[in-house]
């Protein structure tokens, strides 16, 4: 089997490669995103078992693209984890009304991350 793949939505370079270092390390399969009409069109090329999708991005909001991740019919059932510094409860009912699998906020921590993506992923 190889290795699984994920794609990274983050406009934060500093966070972006910190989240592709730890992944990597933890033998997944990165690739990433720098807004959300960027992960759209990466997502109609490319399979990816999870996305790890930040909210608050230019142009299009995390929510938004998880909502259209979540209305196409060959995307529908990826896991997509919310990460975000908004993590008030609001934030996390719009979340899980909008079809996200897991809610993390930031900071968060690097055991937190990779567990979450292996429970998602059923690699744990």
């Amino acid at each position: 089997m190889g290795k699984i793949r994920i794609l990274i939505v983050e406009d934060e370079p500093n966070i972006l490669e910190s989240l592709s270092y730890i992944l990597r390390r933890a033998n997944f399969d990165v690739a990433i995103a720098a807004n959300g009409l960027e992960a759209l069109e990466r997502l109609s090329r490319t399979k990816f078992s999870a996305m790890i999708l930040d909210v608050m991005m230019p142009g299009i909001s995390g929510f938004d693209v998880l909502r259209q991740v979540r209305a196409d019919r060959k995307l529908c059932d990826m896991p997509v984890i919310i990460l975000t510094a908004k993590g008030q409860s609001r934030d996390r009912q719009i979340a899980h009304e909008a079809g996200a699998t897991e809610f993390i906020t930031k900071p968060f921590s690097n055991a937190d991350i990779i567990a979450c993506l292996q429970q998602v992923t059923g690699t744990g």
